[in-house]
């Protein structure tokens, strides 16, 4: 009866264990490539190139007295260049996804399928995410495929690529997600799929596939250095992100992304403690546009974006995606952290493709004179006439950044020549005023200053500096 009981409670121990569910390693991947191989393209492009062509065994050096003297002879020459990609079909009628890069300036476009060339045309292309979409010239059906939920792709999946390497077609290659949300500065809305599945020159706009048979990602760039092959580090827009794009292209020939209307910056912990935000999040307004649907709705910069329609805004990267996946023309309430508050504002989103030529506010006019501000260990003048004229600036108030000792906390962080316009949300519109606000805060007992500054660029953004 012991042994029974012991035996019993042994079994409730294991049974009360959670078991993890693993997927299992794939013996193969050949089912999956044969289901999916008749669904992705070769793509081949050929566009025209002018160039001069010199006709003397020599060249003149740049700025040779002789160089405008032979400019008569250079030959206007044509040439024709090629490229290739990879493409994938979403519809039977012959609708191929593949990359804007692939196809951008060709003055002729062949889609292979199989052993099979058609012509293709343009009907939409994309390059802020380097999408475009194509149509195959024929009344052939074709194989298409579908795509997957690529927010469901977790690191560690196991993913198939499927393209065109080097021209060699139908080439299949596995691996698995090695990171999401990569951010690789190629468009402000990089939000790559990383994956160690090899990819490589000719891969480009091919699908990357899940285990389902879904496309979760377009192949769209390497990380090679020194190198033409893959090292095992590329990358793939996102299929969620995509395919919005996707459908406004078949729709309209064109997207329509939302426009807010600013210019941002990301929230350091220097700045999140000068404005006694409780944590380094959101994105800072730096400076905003003209007559833009943020200025109509009174948004200020300094401002800290911390929730956009109803998304928290956790980084400013994250920003200009929801901001471009929102409908346009939509009410869209935004949550403000000002003044050390929070405060709501709701606007209309404007359209990206149709908004005017970034144009800063202006602000009012003002000027000072040059002071030493001991501790900050940095010198300032007034802001005149000849500066506003001279570099075209829109503000007319403010302080110059003449000298930055070793010892400055700005030291590194700003340069010579920069404009200081604001401290601690005040406007700073002679020396003086930079010195009081300075000097209140250190005998207050501020860690941090909040500064908002003219860059030598003459583009405004926010600096948080430690002072104590």
């Amino acid at each position: 009866m012991k042994l029974f009981k012991k035996i019993f409670f042994i079994f409730l121990i294991l049974n009360t264990i959670p078991i993890t569910s693993v997927r299992a390693v794939p013996e193969s991947f050949a089912d999956l490539a044969e289901k999916l191989m008749p669904s992705v393209v070769n793509i081949s492009t050929t566009q025209t190139v002018k160039t001069t062509s010199n006709q003397f065994p020599f060249e003149f050096p740049p700025g040779s007295p002789f160089e405008e003297m032979f400019k008569d002879f250079q030959r206007p020459t044509e040439r024709k260049a090629s490229s290739l990609g990879s493409g994938f079909i979403i519809k039977e009628n012959g609708t191929v996804i593949t990359n804007n890069h692939v196809i951008a300036g060709a003055d002729d476009i062949l889609v292979k399928v199989n052993s099979k060339e058609y012509k293709a045309k343009v009907i939409g292309a994309d390059p802020y995410m380097d999408i475009a979409v194509l149509k195959m010239q024929t009344t052939d059906k074709f194989s298409p495929v579908g795509f997957g939920d690529s927010d469901q792709a977790r690191v560690g999946d196991w993913v198939v690529a499927i393209g065109n390497p080097f021209g060699l077609g139908g080439t299949v290659t596995s691996g698995i997600v090695s990171a999401r949300n990569r951010d690789i500065g190629m468009t402000r809305y990089d939000d790559f799929i990383q994956t160690d599945a090899s990819i490589n020159q000719g891969n480009s706009g091919g699908p990357l596939f899940n285990l389902n048979g879904k496309v979760i990602g377009i192949n769209t760039a390497i990380i090679a250095p020194g190198r033409s092959g893959s090292i095992g580090i590329g990358f793939a827009i996102p299929a969620n992100a995509a395919s919005k794009v996707i459908d406004q292209l078949i729709d309209f020939g064109e997207t329509r992304r939302g426009w807010l209307g600013v210019r941002i910056q990301e929230v350091t912990k220097e700045i999140a403690e000068a404005v006694e935000l409780k944590t380094p999040e959101g994105a800072l307004v730096a400076s905003v546009g003209e007559k833009s649907p943020a200025d109509k709705a009174g948004i200020k910069a300094g401002d800290i974006i911390l929730e956009f329609d109803e998304k928290k805004i956790d980084t400013m990267r994250t920003l200009p995606k929801v901001v471009a996946n929102t409908k346009v023309g939509k009410n869209v309430k935004l949550k403000i952290w000002r003044d050390k508050k929070l405060i709501s504002k709701t606007l209309k989103l404007g359209r990206l493709e149709s908004s005017e030529e970034f144009k800063e506010k202006k602000s009012k006019k003002n000027k000072t004179e040059e002071v030493e501000i001991e501790k900050l260990k940095i010198s300032v003048r007034d802001l005149n006439k000849d500066d506003i004229s001279s570099r075209k600036l829109k503000i007319t108030k403010g302080v110059v950044i003449t000298e930055i000792s070793n010892k400055s906390p700005l030291k590194g962080l700003l340069n010579i020549n920069d404009i200081i316009i604001e401290a601690k949300k005040t406007s700073i519109a002679k020396t003086s005023d930079l010195k009081d606000v300075v000097d209140k805060a250190i005998k207050k007992g501020d860690k941090n200053l909040l500064l908002s500054i003219i860059d030598n660029n003459n583009r405004r953004r926010y600096l948080g500096v430690k002072i104590n």
